[in-house]
This record gives structure tokens, C-alpha cells and sequence, in this order.
């Protein structure tokens, strides 16, 4: 899987930009704040339909400017697949595919699989659960359809609950028919929750089969790595918990319990690192993650991602640079930085060097 172009027009800093990335390594480089960033984000965007940084569709547009346009052409086992999306001030996105427009959002999952890895991610260990959710939603939304209807739906019927949760709080008579159709949330509720544990179950029993082998290896075979998945409800039937906890929700007129509240615990020789581990061993057990991530996707779409690194080399000791390049010589990376020494002193092959400076890129020989 490799992205053969890509043209911006009024995204970001961006007034017009036209690429023509490599099949292999593409280093972008320049200083802060130049435009780097901006095109991973656009790259990542044409296989999320949202970008990385959580920023809203207006705020991409170009200063001035009501719209803007992302333009990319994916390949996918030798199949063209031309990806447009018009960002708009005041409306909802459009998306269309080999110019045909699609009705929803989450039709784009799926042709383009991508792994972005940046700074931040280094940071999934020891922040919050929330960042370890979104680690699995993401990943598991692009490899699998089924996943991410039952996580749209869920999410949905989760709100819907809630907001059923505030109107019961604001009755004074308690409202025993509306009420009573908290039975019927819960029963939808539970009925996608349990569909979406069965899956992450899964997910994480495939990260460990790939993750234990990566973690040895950069850690010089002295850390073995065990990643458990933390459901919130231990195991009980989630139509369970929902009425056990019915009381409480009444009262917090919030949903406690479910897949959204759900979380990944990292063991590195018998220890919870989130808890008790150094800031190096839980540096390392993201960038094994990461890598583990690549691999997935390589096994069950027997394919190849497409990399997106931003300024990560810089966040890693030499020991941990060489195997995450030695990592992705086979795959197409589109790697941020702020200089290309770091790849010239571990003569790493690179194919394209584009430099980026105030939303100019000029390609160098």
C-alpha cells in the first residue's frame, strides 16, 4: 500500500501543494512550525477522515479561506484509489472516492491503512486509559468494518443514555415511563458493548503474539512484555453491570460502566509500568506497540501500511533508532525532522529528501 500523490490546496499554511512521495522512505525536513506536520495530517486524514491533533474541519482551512481540498491517490495491490476531501467553514465535510461521493464518513475506513507515530505516542504508558482506548478503536477501526459500526453505534446509544440519564434527574415525579425505557437502551447497549469487548479481546491476544518478540529485542533480551486487556466490567455480562450500577447512573445521570471506560495494562517482567515503571521502559513499551501495530496490519491485510513518523527519531536513544528504521525498510514512511543527519550517520537508505520552509517544499537531489 503506497500513497503515489498527494495535493493540498488552501490546508493549513498550505496555499497549493503538489508531492509525488517514493515507495520507500520520504524525509521531510525544516525547521518548527514550517508546514511538516500539515502533510502527515493530510496524509492521515485520508484514512481516518479526522485528523491526529483532534482539530475541528474549520480550523485546517487556510487563514482567509471558506474551504479547503485534500486530493490523494492511494495504491492498493495495484489498484488506483482516489481520495478527495472538501473541508468546509460552515458545513459538513465531503468525501468522495474514484470521484464517487460517499454518504458516510466511515466508508474511507479501510482502503488506506495507516500507522501514525509521533512524540505524543511515546506518552500512551503512562497517560490516561483514554489514550489506550483510542490506541485500539483506531487501529481496529480500519482493519475491521464490523468493529467500527458496533463502536459507532455504541457510542451513539452511550449519549443517547446519558442524555436519558439528565431528563429522569430533571423530573420531579421520577418519570417511571420514560424510566422505563432505560431497559431498552441498556439491552442495545449491552447487546453492541459485548460485540466490542469480544473484539478487543482478540485484538490484544494478536498484539501479544507479535509484541513479546519486538520488546525482547530492544531491550536486549532483558524485559519480556505482557499486554492484558482491562474490560471494565471484569468479565460480568454487561447487561448485568448496567443494572447493578442502574442506581448510581441515576445519580452520576451518567453511563459508569462499559467498553468506554475500558483499559490496557502493560506488565514488563511481572510489574504494571503505567504504575511503577521508569519513563525509559515505558518509552520503549510505546515504540513496541507501535511496531507491533505495523505488523498487525501486515498479517491480516497482508499488506503494508502506510508509516507517518513525526520527529520521533529525535525522542529515541541510537540503540532504539536503529531498530525502528531497520523496522520499516520495506514499507513506505513519510518521516518528519528537523535535519537528516541522524540518517546520514546511521546510513539509512533514503529515497526523497524534501525540504519544508513557510508552506514551500522543494524536493533535493
Amino acid at each position: 500500500m503506497k500513497i503515489r500523490s498527494l495535493k493540498l490546496k488552501d490546508f493549513r499554511n498550505y496555499d497549493l501543494l503538489k508531492l509525488e512521495p517514493c515507495g520507500s522512505t520520504n524525509i521531510f525536513y525544516g525547521n518548527n512550525a514550517q508546514g511538516k506536520t500539515n502533510i502527515l495530517e493530510a496524509v492521515y486524514m485520508c484514512g481516518t477522515t479526522k485528523s491526529h491533533r483532534g482539530t475541528r474541519d474549520r480550523d485546517m482551512i487556510r487563514f482567509g479561506q471558506d474551504e479547503s481540498h485534500i486530493e490523494a491517490v492511494i495504491e492498493k495491490r495495484g489498484i488506483p484509489y482516489q481520495i478527495d476531501m472538501h473541508l468546509k467553514k460552515n458545513s459538513p465535510k465531503g468525501i468522495a472516492v474514484n470521484k464517487m461521493p460517499i454518504r458516510k464518513a466511515s466508508e474511507l475506513f479501510g482502503i488506506v491503512n495507516i500507522v501514525f507515530f509521533s512524540p505524543e505516542d511515546l506518552n500512551i504508558i503512562k497517560n490516561g486509559p483514554s489514550e489506550r482506548r483510542r490506541f485500539i478503536d483506531l487501529e481496529l477501526s480500519q482493519l475491521d468494518k464490523v468493529y467500527l459500526s458496533n463502536l459507532s453505534n455504541y457510542n451513539r446509544i452511550v449519549n443517547q443514555r446519558n442524555h436519558l440519564l439528565k431528563d429522569l434527574a430533571r423530573q420531579e415525579s421520577g418519570g417511571s415511563s420514560l424510566a422505563e425505557t432505560l431497559d431498552i437502551w441498556d439491552m442495545q447497549l449491552a447487546g453492541y458493548g459485548e460485540k466490542i469487548i469480544k473484539a478487543r479481546k482478540k485484538f490484544m491476544v494478536q498484539v501479544n503474539d507479535i509484541i513479546s518478540d519486538i520488546h525482547r529485542k530492544l531491550t536486549g533480551g532483558l524485559e519480556n512484555i505482557e499486554v492484558k486487556y482491562e474490560p471494565d466490567t471484569k468479565g460480568e455480562p454487561l447487561q448485568e453491570a448496567l443494572r447493578r450500577g442502574r442506581e448510581r447512573d441515576l445519580r452520576m445521570r451518567s453511563t459508569g460502566c462499559g467498553p468506554h471506560r475500558d483499559d490496557i495494562c502493560f506488565m514488563t517482567n511481572g510489574i504494571d509500568i503505567r504504575k511503577f515503571g521508569s519513563q525509559g521502559q515505558q518509552r520503549t513499551a510505546a515504540l513496541s506497540l507501535k511496531l507491533s501495530e505495523i505488523e498487525l496490519v501486515r498479517l491480516l491485510t497482508k499488506d503494508t501500511p502506510i508509516l507517518l513518523l513525526d520527529d520521533v527519531l529525535s525522542e529515541l536513544d541510537k540503540h532504539r533508532q536503529n531498530y525502528l528504521l531497520d523496522s520499516i525498510h520495506d514499507i513506505q514512511a513519510l518521516i518528519t525532522c528537523t535535519g537528516v543527519d541522524e540518517f546520514v550517520n546511521h546510513r539509512f537508505s533514503i529515497n526523497k529528501v524534501f525540504h519544508v520552509h513557510q508552506g514551500h517544499v522543494t524536493m533535493e537531489n
